[in-house]
């Protein structure tokens, strides 16, 4: 279905990718005990966060001891990575002993894609995993790598058949060093490709993605998360298949033990929220599973040299400790607007000078969305999430925290902004859900897609060949699927497709089961069979950025800037209407005037049929105001008027009795 087929290795990246190379006495805070200290709910609500909520040297430090202890205790050295809220590297820390490399595996005995793939640097695997504890989390809610792990995969729960896949199905393929909208890690890539700048400002790259793999937690201190640590211990950086059992998993032990003091709130963990009548796990060990007391553990300062050192990574770290940054100030990159979006609670990123990066702006095309129209549709959208109820949040009837972005045809970011306490992720994926439907939806996406250069997979280490995708094979398998020629655009000219494809559709049909979850069925045309298919490997979300993901290893392995630099430059995609990626999880719409296709707006951060309200309920009212011809497609252009192979696609799908100040029902009918 994705057109493979082997040939021989050429390839320079090959080569140069494979060249470089308990019984606790602690309290258990999921018991009836009394927590450590830094864990007990503080009634934080999304407004916590001061000047002085942040990571300081001495607390980074003590991070790392903890962690080292627990390692010492398992008798497994572990690598051990320290991050802010906003990604910067404020510390990575490797035992002696520890193992350099990992191995990217599902468990599922695929290969193809990142499977299978053995000289993973594990420092690379611990900083993504710490990244994904931060960016995940906020004053609301705490969702760790193992959160992750079971929202990602082919059923939620995974493992549960016949149910329907994970609801950020995808999203590990977000917050990528080829985004544009992360910024450079590190002193070193900073000082060449944005000479006299300070590298401290975020959002920064998970190098491997989010990381499904347990052992990655939030910091938190007074009830706001001020970070994430990462462990990486034993062999395998994969995910957990099985949520109905309970694991020692070791790198989440050690990783436990760092978290003493500065533990998520009891009550905003995962294992305190629910989607869709589920609780999200969010570790399968407490303090009380520990081989040693965390708040014994021996100074930082009293580390033999032997013990292990810090880690000077070429593009994140120089191998010292520093402190992090506090989230809402311009050190951040996140700051509080009060111009564009007055009265709303809104923040903005902002530059290494502390200026707005996404000041609203006119499409570049003719008849596309004006300046005003790109502010307007982001403040209708934020004003939605302040009246939605939260899904994914605690206490309950909180409101939602989201990122809403603004995309036109061509890609461009023309409005971007967030609820003050979004989880960070959302920033990256709203605008990934914005330009999926704005690229999906335009008269160019299959004719774009076929003239991509293959991606071209390294192999495990041994087997001398690659397998390639074509894309012209992916786009003639889903018009074949569709039974129309039509569905990827008639290449016309016209801009505006005659399917109007949401991220919700593009996900009904790019899961390993159509209709989804549904075991024995054919996979999507977008997605793998699933006896081919992991989350390391998902079909065209990963093929459209596997070039530049093994571009991006190949460079950092060899300390090669130039290599380095290329895979960034290029975007994710290799097409500058994807520069980010694409996903394939709800909470996007297109937005046409007329039926003309201007642009698209996406929304990410609280719950997807939050999303979707917010971004359908964002232009419509936005439009309303404006009154300048802005609408949804018209209906008989939308994908829920698909029905291939008899399943009938959707737009989008909204919550019940979504709002906090009033009882409206089905409040996306009539869009």
């Amino acid at each position: 279905m994705q057109g493979l087929r082997r040939v021989a290795v050429t390839a320079s990246i090959t080569a140069l990718l494979a060249g470089c190379s308990g019984s606790g006495n602690s309290p258990d805070p999921v018991g009836t005990t009394t927590p450590p200290a830094g864990t007990s709910d503080s009634g934080c609500t999304g407004s916590c966060a001061t000047s002085s909520s942040f990571l300081s040297i001495a607390d980074v430090q003590q991070v790392i001891a903890r962690a080292v202890n627990e390692a010492q205790a398992q008798n497994q050295p572990a690598t051990i990575a320290v991050v802010d809220r906003v990604g910067n590297v404020l510390g990575v820390y490797r035992m002696t002993g520890a193992r350099a490399t990992v191995t990217i595996d599902s468990g599922r005995g695929v290969h193809g894609g990142l499977e299978g793939i053995s000289i993973i640097p594990s420092e690379l695997a611990a900083i993504s995993k710490a990244v994904t504890g931060a960016y995940l989390s906020s004053e609301g809610n705490a969702f760790s790598t193992r959160t992750a792990s079971q929202i990602v995969q082919e059923h939620f729960n995974p493992g549960e058949f016949g149910a329907p896949s994970g609801p950020l199905f995808g999203v590990q393929f977000s917050q990528l060093l080829c985004s544009d909208v992360v910024q450079l890690p590190g002193p070193v890539l900073a000082s060449v490709f944005l000479p006299g700048t300070n590298f401290g400002v975020g959002p920064k790259a998970a190098p491997l993605g989010l990381s499904a793999d347990p052992g990655g937690f939030p910091l938190y201190k007074g009830g706001t998360p001020v970070g994430g640590v990462g462990v990486v211990a034993d062999a395998i950086y994969g995910l957990d298949l099985n949520v109905g059992d309970r694991d020692a998993d070791t790198d989440e032990l050690i990783s436990t033990a760092a978290t003493f003091g500065y533990g998520a709130p009891l009550d905003r963990r995962g294992d305190r929220i629910t989607a869709d009548g589920k609780t999200f796990r969010y570790s399968d060990v407490g303090f009380a599973d520990l081989a040693r007391n965390p708040e014994q553990a021996p100074a930082y300062a009293s580390l033999a040299a032997s013990t292990g050192a810090l880690l000077n990574l070429f593009a994140f770290t120089d191998g010292s400790i520093i402190a992090g940054t506090a989230f809402g100030t311009a050190a951040s990159g996140v700051i509080a607007d009060t111009v564009n979006y007055p009265g709303l609670d809104a923040y903005v990123l902002a530059d290494r000078s502390g200026l707005p990066r996404y000041v609203p702006t006119a499409g570049v095309e003719g008849g596309g969305l004006s300046a005003n129209e790109a502010r307007e549709l982001v403040r209708a959208g934020l004003a939605v999430a302040n009246r939605a109820r939260a899904q994914i949040r605690r206490p309950t009837n909180s409101q939602a925290r989201v990122s809403v972005s603004v995309v036109d045809t061509a890609g461009n970011i023309l409005a971007l902004a967030r609820t003050r306490d979004a989880p960070l992720f959302g920033t990256d994926v709203a605008v990934q859900k914005a330009r999926s439907a704005a690229f999906f939806s335009g008269d160019y996406a299959g004719t774009e897609l076929a003239a991509l250069p293959p991606a071209v997979y390294v192999t495990p280490l041994g087997d001398l060949s690659v397998d390639l995708v074509q894309f012209p094979n992916v786009v003639a398998n889903t018009t074949q699927f569709f039974a129309d020629q039509r569905i990827f655009g008639s290449g016309a000219g016209t801009r505006a497709a005659p399917y109007a494809l949401t991220p919700r559709a593009l996900g009904n049909i790019a899961r390993p089961f159509f209709p989804d979850g549904i075991v024995g069925s054919g996979n999507g045309p977008l997605s793998k069979p699933f006896a081919a298919w992991s989350p390391f490997s998902d079909g065209l979300q990963f093929d459209l950025i596997n070039n530049q993901v093994i571009g991006i290893l190949a460079g950092y392995r060899a300390a090669d800037l130039d290599l380095l630099g290329a895979a960034i430059g290029q975007g994710c995609t290799r097409n500058p209407r994807l520069k980010n990626g694409i996903q394939i999880f709800p909470g996007g719409v297109p937005i046409y005037r007329g039926s003309a296709l201007v642009g698209a707006i996406g929304v990410s951060g609280d719950g997807v049929d939050q999303d979707d309200m917010i971004a359908a309920l964002g232009l419509k009212n936005g439009a309303a105001t404006l009154n300048t011809g802005l609408q949804h497609a018209p209906a008989n252009m939308r994908s829920d008027r698909l029905q291939p192979q008899g399943v009938r696609l959707r737009y989008v799908q909204c919550p019940q009795a979504p709002f906090l100040d009033s009882n409206e029902q089905n409040v996306c009918e009539g869009l």
